[in-house]
């Protein structure tokens, strides 16, 4: 199992929201041909994570005709596709119906990184929540009975909410949009996890249980959008030094 994320056609969406496809003029024409009569078009794929996305990727579209190739990078989200013939094959749309949002490969364009605003803003109200309930948890723990346990597992619970809401959704967008397409990935059990965390605090919480685990659920998804965040920056990192190569 492992973090692909065919979600990031909406949760780490980088670009606009439309779903525009390019016409296969436009394909054609970004194109280069590599002679034999074979052309080669390079695709743009931020939603590629992990090395099922790749398999998922190559597998899908080698089986297309004319296809002769599919070579997905996973430094800079490239996805490169070799083909032949004077029609192009319709692997845009085929990544389209995978759940992966696919446009013309553009390295002239340097657009800011959303994806990184969005995981530090993320990190930062999961880390704010995080400390906050953790600081409410200490007063239960030292021996909070009764009314007074109740009144802060409460207060944990609405501090939590908007913290899961938020910073948990880049996990939830990511899971549903696997399960859509009938598959796994890794964000689907953080996604479960983190919400039966929550839902049995909750539960307990109601039946003036002993014991919550609000914070739990938000300082496991605060430490996982660390390493979602240091790992986005690492590929981002050696995307850009493998964009430097090739304009060597």
């Amino acid at each position: 199992m492992s973090c692909c994320a065919p979600g990031a056609e909406m949760a780490l969406d980088l670009g606009s929201t439309t779903s525009v496809l390019p016409s296969s003029q436009e394909i054609r024409l970004a194109s280069r041909s590599l002679g034999d009569d074979l052309r080669q078009t390079d695709l743009s794929v931020p939603s590629v994570h992990c090395a099922a996305c790749i398999q998922t990727i190559e597998t899908a579209l080698g089986t297309l005709d004319r296809v002769e190739s599919a070579r997905v990078n996973l430094s800079t989200k490239r996805v490169s596709v070799r083909w032949r013939g004077d029609e192009v094959p319709p692997f845009v749309a085929a990544l389209g119906r995978l759940g992966y949002q696919a446009h013309l490969f553009a390295p002239e364009i340097d657009e800011k990184d959303r994806t990184l605003s969005e995981l530090i803003r993320a990190v930062a109200v999961a880390g704010f929540a995080a400390g906050n309930i953790m600081l409410l948890s200490v007063s239960v723990w030292s021996g909070a009975e009764g009314a007074t346990r109740d009144l802060f597992h409460w207060v944990s619970a609405l501090i939590a909410i908007p913290a899961l809401a938020f910073a948990c959704g880049i996990f939830f967008r990511s899971a549903w949009n696997a399960l859509r397409h009938g598959r796994m990935n890794m964000d689907v059990p953080i996604a479960v996890g983190v919400s039966l965390a929550y839902a049995m605090s909750l539960y307990e919480t109601i039946n003036h249980g002993d014991h919550a685990y609000f914070d739990a659920s938000v300082s496991l998804l605060f430490f996982l959008l660390i390493g979602r965040t240091l790992d986005h920056v690492m590929r981002e990192r050696a995307r850009t030094a493998v964009k430097g190569l090739s304009q060597l």
